[in-house]
């Protein structure tokens, strides 16, 4: 694998929240020189990300529900409509754990469901952050059925601001419950190439990276994301 074709597999994560509009503008220059798949940022920055990466070919998108997946249904569908008016290419949004953890499989479906029913009229692709660290094994099964079942698009790993990370024995369990039928993301922790590069050949489509230059350039980040 080269670094262009590594490049255009990258989410570029830009979701800290000290960043600022200067913040913002350094990373999309960083994301159109390394053509990267798309930038992503918080739902108040879906804006002036747009207009940063304007006819750059690199997409926009944005974190829902984030970090924790705890907003109401009606507050998800709401900030999907206005991701999606906003500019968004594709929406991550977070699992409401604490809802799936306590066993309400209802809630959890019809939750990701209303985000993925605005999404899908407007072409717009959905990612179900499960924030596997809190999960066991066979519970990071049951969420990839549980996204599958509500028409998500792509399962992922972590939002980067909780426990665990990206790991292979995490993307071998959603591989195999839902690979082929969902495309998958690793996110979290990635910070080597070799690290980001397993993860692809081990079957992943996309990667989440908040250190996309330092990889690229196949050096070891301590950036914390």
């Amino acid at each position: 694998m080269n670094r262009k074709q590594m490049a255009a597999t990258i989410d570029h994560a830009v979701l800290k929240p000290e960043f600022t509009e200067e913040d913002l503008t350094k990373h999309a220059d960083m994301c159109i020189r390394n053509k990267v798949y798309s930038m992503c940022v918080k739902p108040c920055d879906i804006l002036t990300a747009k207009r940063l990466l304007a006819g750059s070919g690199v997409k926009v998108s944005c974190v829902l529900s984030f970090p924790h997946g705890a907003d109401s249904t009606p507050v998800k569908a709401f900030q999907a409509e206005q991701a999606i008016k906003d500019g968004t290419d594709e929406i991550d949004m977070v699992m409401n754990i604490g809802r799936f953890l306590g066993g309400d499989d209802r809630y959890v479906i019809e939750d990701i469901r209303a985000v993925v029913e605005v999404a899908h009229q407007h072409g717009v692709q959905v990612k179900v952050i499960q924030e596997s660290g809190f999960l066991t094994s066979g519970q990071v099964a049951k969420a990839c059925k549980l996204a599958y079942s509500a028409g998500a698009d792509f399962v992922k790993t972590s939002t980067g601001f909780g426990p665990g990370k990206a790991t292979p024995g995490i993307i071998d369990i959603m591989i195999k419950t839902v690979g082929g039928k969902m495309k998958i993301k690793a996110s979290g922790g990635i910070r080597t190439w070799q690290d980001a590069q397993a993860f692809l050949e081990q079957g992943a489509d996309r990667l989440g990276i908040g250190s996309t230059e330092a990889i690229l350039n196949e050096s070891t980040s301590d950036d914390h994301y």
